[in-house]
């Protein structure tokens, strides 16, 4: 696993000798809790914000830039801990298990706290009691998208294409149990085609196979399809978001494109063990809100077609419970499985 430590320093020794030594002590400090804070003073050591994917990802750049804004604007030390596995599942189960003190959080997404409780048949926490919703983020939709020379200019293209042909259209798959898996499932049922499903070990090679045309479409995210969009090697016809995308702003929402209503997005939320004392959650979601305003956050946002959330605790909570629901619903009317 992999563990980055922010750290704020608001000294300003005289040489960059005295600021090193400064800053070290500090955080020695600050880690063994033994700083000059009084009794009950939080933080009185390191906080810990488990990712529970690998370093590099969408979830970890976004969690390592809002990490890095709340400790320089509180002075407090964040390790961001990469604990991946179980499609976020083993990350998550241990912000659940972890003491409730307040130094323990996590980057939840729709897959691992709203699809994966209906869609999987067990899971090692219980995503509706185990985890205290903190701070909504981020969100992000997935990007349809075809190869550049497909003869489907648009969303009702495809559809047409699909219903002619029932069970030969190929769908990619970057991976199963995820929001391009799902978003897909949504728009066949309530298109009611009938398509064939590739899944794959990521997106990468989901979107060889589409420009190789061995499949016909996909759900991507914006990094994994953008790059081909500009680069013309791929088409979009739609997104999955309620409204456009600033890095697509010609391309329609699948909403717009004849299904009122559609949204299937990835959102970013920052949730701790259900017992965290709300003063603590509070000052969590209060730094996070301040630090979607920093520019440098919004333009790496909007650069990866992103929306920054935010909002209070009862917002989170309310949600998260939303989108469980919403998601439990599809799963359920469309019968849709892993098999």
């Amino acid at each position: 696993m992999k563990h980055s430590s922010f750290l704020h320093c608001a000294a300003r020794p005289a040489n960059r000798r005295q600021a090193i030594a400064a800053c070290a002590l500090m955080a020695m400090a600050v880690a063994s809790g033994s700083a000059s804070a009084q009794p009950g003073e939080w933080p009185a050591k390191s906080i810990r914000m488990v990712v529970p994917f690998t370093p590099g990802g969408g979830t970890d750049t976004v969690t390592r830039q809002i990490s890095e804004r709340m400790a320089t604007a509180n002075r407090w030390v964040i390790v961001v801990d990469n604990k991946p596995g179980a499609g976020g599942n083993i990350g998550l189960d241990a912000v659940a298990k972890a003491p409730a003190d307040g130094y323990t959080f996590g980057m939840g997404q729709t897959a691992n706290l709203a699809i994966n409780p209906s869609l999987l048949p067990s899971m090692p926490f219980n995503a509706k009691t185990d985890l205290l919703p903190v701070a909504l983020v981020a969100s992000q939709p997935v990007v349809l998208v075809v190869p550049a020379d497909s003869p489907w200019k648009s969303l009702q293209d495809l559809i047409a294409a699909a219903k002619a042909q029932p069970g030969a259209i190929k769908q990619g798959l970057a991976s199963t149990g995820t929001v391009g898996h799902l978003a897909g499932e949504m728009l066949s049922y309530k298109a009611k085609i009938d398509v064939l499903n590739v899944p794959y070990k990521g997106a990468a090679p989901a979107v060889t196979d589409l420009l190789g045309k061995q499949t016909h479409y996909m759900f991507g995210t914006p990094q994994a399809v953008y790059p081909m969009i500009k680069g013309q090697r791929l088409r979009a016809l739609a997104v999955t978001s309620a409204k456009r995308l600033a890095i697509l702003p010609q391309v329609p929402t699948v909403a717009e494109s004849g299904f009122p209503g559609f949204e299937a997005v990835d959102w970013k939320l920052i949730v701790a063990p259900r017992n965290t004392p709300a003063a603590l959650a509070q000052k969590i979601n209060a730094a996070v809100n301040i630090g979607l305003q920093d520019p440098a956050v919004l333009k790496q946002l909007q650069s990866e077609g992103s929306t920054p959330m935010g909002g209070s605790l009862q917002d989170a909570q309310a949600y998260l419970q939303k989108e469980q629901a919403s998601w439990a619903a599809l799963i359920r009317d469309a019968k849709i499985t892993l098999e």
